[in-house]
């Protein structure tokens, strides 16, 4: 398996990672999956200014981390928001470990201070993942969400780029 910059012509690929989490679970806050073109111009945008990185497997994407600003206003600059994804026949085989690592290092070259992450709680896995890759909570939005007909609570969590 290797890790490399993802490209907008990975959209297809990705949006089989990615389509699920928002159509059967509260994980995505995202209603409706985005088409290939929308999710191709959102990598493309990620990679100007943060990343977007994918593993694959040959030829099968088995998943992809990307960091985006945090904020919009100017002194957020050096913070991004991070997520990952990875394929369910591929969790728990250190995936998303190796994605988060090669984020950071690129996070870590672009000059950026701060990562933070939104888990949608209850989800054991991602929140075992992002503690083993350095995350420490620091708190829950409550109710910030409403999908499925209920109000979903979502955790933040952060890390320095450079640990």
């Amino acid at each position: 398996m290797r890790i490399r910059q993802a490209e907008p012509q990975d959209a297809v690929g990705l949006l089989a990672i990615y389509a699920p989490v928002v159509l059967q679970s509260p994980a995505s806050f995202e209603l409706t999956p985005p088409s290939p073109e929308e999710f191709g111009a959102r990598i493309a945008s990620a990679r100007q200014s943060h990343e977007w990185l994918v593993m694959e497997d040959g030829q099968r994407l088995c998943g992809y981390a990307y960091a985006t600003p945090h904020r919009a206003r100017e002194a957020y600059q050096h913070s991004v928001e991070t997520s990952v994804y990875v394929d369910p026949d591929y969790q728990g085989r250190g995936v998303g470990r190796n994605l988060y690592t090669a984020l950071f290092e690129s996070l870590q070259g672009r000059g950026f201070h701060n990562a933070f992450a939104g888990i949608t709680e209850p989800n054991a896995a991602s929140v075992a993942l992002h503690k083993s890759v350095g995350f420490e909570f620091v708190g829950v939005f409550r109710e910030i969400g409403y999908k499925y007909d209920q109000w979903h609570d979502v955790s933040w969590w952060q890390r320095g780029v450079e640990e």
